[in-house]
């Protein structure tokens, strides 16, 4: 079996370097540093030192004996939504006041309605997403099923690890109803269901991985569909405000993210029952208009919301934080109250709508021999077009899939 799993990996590495358009041989380039990297790429090079992937320590699904993880995913020469956007700290207008002080690595408040990003910390460091993965999730049902399509539970559905809706072997529920379990109190188990009537696990996690690359989330690569870690998972607080906001233009989406509570069906001799949003700032936060929340021990916690307030819709995204000094959900509201403080016009950069069609220049940096060196130069002849993204990203679910397979663990997602 050991045998297996390095095999597994070490194909990981050396196809996630073919998918991006290079060779197997760039799986075992020397590692570049980060400051050698800026020397090739002169400006911001988009990602802080150390944090081109998700930091240690990794969850026990994440690795596999004797094998290197995943190579990270590559660097945008240009930070995704402008170059103050590559900063490793704070990231504020002229003049602003401090923003409060939270426990997340990683933060970014922006306006919902223009893309507008008015503030942040270290917004793409990478991290893991725990449960707001499940905003990407479904975006892609939301686009490949009808709601009104029947899926019946299975046994695998109710055994999943981590925090479940209440699905049941034999149990009959619509793509919505599965849906709100998934949005509402986190089901790992409707995301196993719904995953399976979107033609299996590594078929959702390829149209995942293609849904955040055409939106210009390049930091995110899924390796499960509920946020269970899993093999190179990572996002970051810029791209899980990007998803947010792709996902609220989905009506229901957005309906189901502002709901407190839904019926939702039993099974067998088991009656129907009320499912409720473990959201606590739609509860308390007033002009609150939905959220996800999310914690793995590897992730700790993620968090993503939004609120309306005078004409304003604000969205907030925080991952990697901890429930002090105060809880995730206040720590959030605390940045909206400052975000809303604001002027309107106030922008440090932008959420995109989609990735740079302009070929872009990247590096990555690792710790292990799957990472690749810093390649190419600056122009068409060294960077990755959109559609190389798209590509390398697919080919990467698809290997990262099998090592979720052959880890066969789970850790907590809610």
């Amino acid at each position: 079996m050991a045998g297996v799993r390095w095999a597994v990996l070490r194909a990981a590495a050396a196809l996630i370097v073919v998918g991006l358009g290079g060779s197997p041989a760039l799986a075992t380039t020397p590692i570049v540093p980060i400051a050698a990297a800026s020397q090739a790429f002169p400006g911001p090079v988009g990602v802080c030192p150390g944090q081109e992937a998700p930091p240690p320590p990794p969850a026990p699904e994440e690795l596999v004996s004797g094998a290197p993880p995943p190579a990270p995913l590559p660097v945008p020469r240009e930070p995704v939504g402008g170059p103050r956007l590559g900063s490793c700290g704070d990231v504020l207008a002229p003049g602003a006041s401090p923003p409060p002080e939270v426990s997340a690595a990683g933060w970014v408040v922006a306006d919902l309605d223009t893309g507008a990003v008015l503030e942040a910390h270290d917004p793409h460091g990478r991290h893991r997403p725990a449960s707001t993965l499940k905003i990407l999730t479904a975006l892609v049902v939301l686009e490949r099923l009808d709601l009104d399509t029947v899926v019946v539970g299975t046994a695998d559905d109710a055994n999943v690890e981590g925090s479940r809706a209440g699905i049941g072997p034999g149990g009959q529920y619509t793509v919505r109803q599965l849906l709100a379990g998934l949005l509402l109190n986190s089901g790992n188990d409707t995301a196993n269901a719904l995953a399976r009537s979107l033609g299996g696990i590594p078929t959702t996690l390829a149209a995942m991985s293609a849904e955040a690359a055409r939106l210009g989330a390049l930091d995110t690569r899924p390796a499960t569909p509920s946020g269970l870690d899993g093999p190179g998972m990572s996002t970051s607080a810029y791209d899980l405000a990007l998803l947010f906001r792709a996902a609220l233009d989905r009506p229901e989406f957005a309906r189901l993210i502002a709901t407190p509570s839904v019926d939702f069906p039993g099974f067998g001799d088991k009656p129907g029952f009320q499912v409720y949003t473990d959201n606590q700032l739609l509860l308390h936060y007033p002009g609150a208009i939905g959220g996800k929340t999310g914690f793995t021990d590897a992730a700790r916690h993620t968090f993503v919301g939004a609120a309306l307030r005078d004409g304003r819709r604000l969205v907030v995204a925080l991952v990697r934080g901890e429930q002090r000094p105060v809880p995730m959900w206040r720590q959030a509201a605390a940045l909206l109250d400052h975000g809303f403080s604001l002027p309107a016009s106030t922008s440090v950069g932008t959420l995109v709508a989609a990735a740079p069609e302009r070929p872009v220049a990247t590096q990555t940096t690792g710790n292990g021999p799957g990472a690749q060196a810093a390649s190419g130069a600056t122009g068409t002849g060294g960077g990755l077009t959109s559609a190389q993204l798209l590509a390398g990203f697919g080919t990467v679910v698809a290997v990262v899939t099998l090592a979720v397979v052959v880890i066969g663990r789970r850790r907590i997602s809610r």
